[in-house]
């Protein structure tokens, strides 16, 4: 974690990395992932020191730790494979049985506890099934392709804005029926005092299905990233944040762990707030750092090499990852704690 100036810099070492016997030079290591590493039984109990360089003349870079993991996908694909098998890997039929249930269950609550209209849709109401839902998540995933002012646009007989597919593979009705009563957990089975995290309780059980997935599904590679992504929403919600440099601006807030040579999401967490879920161990930690370590702690000790941004990098963190035997690397914002005040008033 370095902060250039004109004439030299400031890097945040640890004592064991600097003892360590480096043949590669400081150019291959970017590049190349073959230069030293550290092997498992060394030790690590080492404090943290900044020792100033020039950065005419860098000195080696640290040694990355070795590397254990075995990146794979646990998944059987061949060249046959379509678009539809990569779905049902992460929305199998386990989870569209329990969104069938649900919603099921819940259309059958509402209906009973109202008085239906002269003209109301729900009377014509039938109870779902799993591939009638596979149905209808297409129809929106293919509403977003082909994008209209309105979902009633979608079955509009006009001849100027008629889109024929929609009617003849889903009646207008019977989407916006689905679609009314879709529904992920049980009211009834709800407890506010011992639920994980009260706030997302509605899709609960489709986020934990899949971050479960994603885990479970593909070992990354070595290389991983850290970084916030905007889902746009402009409802009431008490937790919608507002980015004015996001695409979205407004919307839900999710920090997202990702493989960074394909992309591939491994782990979710959205943000709700003071109840964002996060690892109790980690709560004297500032909010950034917690994340990190929480979404980090099943790569821990496998010599992975996160990359982040300033707005979670410090000393700190690279401390905690340092000794978990993962490498970090990233900008840092020079007024984080720890951070020399001889880089904080550097020119640029």
């Amino acid at each position: 974690m370095d902060g250039i100036d004109d004439e030299n810099t400031f890097l945040l070492d640890d004592e064991l990395h600097s003892d360590t016997d480096i043949s590669s030079n400081y150019l291959d290591y970017s590049s190349d992932d073959s230069c030293s590493e550290l092997s498992s039984d060394e030790d690590l109990s080492s404090a943290k020191i900044f020792t100033e360089v020039d950065v005419k003349n860098p000195p080696v870079p640290c040694p990355r730790f070795k590397f254990s993991g075995i990146p794979s996908v646990h998944v059987q694909f061949d060249d046959t494979s379509d678009v539809l098998q990569f779905y049902e890997t992460f929305i199998d039929f386990s989870l569209m049985s329990k969104i069938v249930e649900e919603t099921n269950k819940y259309a059958k609550q509402c209906i009973q506890s109202s008085v239906a209209r002269q003209f109301s849709k729900s009377k014509f109401w039938v109870e779902t099934t799993v591939e009638e839902l596979h149905v209808f998540f297409a129809l929106n995933i293919l509403q977003g392709i082909v994008k209209k002012p309105g979902i009633d646009h979608y079955w509009s007989k006009r001849y100027s804005t008629n889109t024929p597919f929609f009617s003849k593979i889903m009646s207008h009705c019977r989407f916006c029926l689905l679609q009314r009563y879709l529904y992920f957990s049980d009211n009834a089975a709800f407890d506010p005092q011992n639920h994980k995290c009260p706030k997302l309780v509605k899709v609960w059980p489709v986020l934990k299905h899949l971050n479960e997935k994603f885990s479970e599904t593909v070992t990354p590679e070595r290389d991983v990233t850290i970084d916030e992504s905007l889902m746009l929403f402009k409802g009431r919600l008490g937790w919608k944040q507002f980015i004015p440099l996001k695409r979205a601006r407004f919307g839900v807030k999710c920090f997202m762990l990702c493989e960074s040579i394909s992309g591939y999401v491994w782990s979710i967490i959205i943000y709700t707030g003071k109840d964002t879920i996060l690892k109790p161990e980690y709560s004297k930690l500032c909010f950034s750092s917690q994340i990190v370590l929480t979404m980090m702690e099943p790569l821990f000790h496998k010599g992975y090499c996160l990359t982040i941004d300033n707005y979670y990098s410090s000393p700190e963190l690279a401390d905690k990852l340092v000794s978990c035997r993962t490498d970090t690397y990233g900008t840092l914002n020079l007024k984080r704690k720890e951070v020399p005040k001889e880089m904080q008033k550097k020119k640029n």
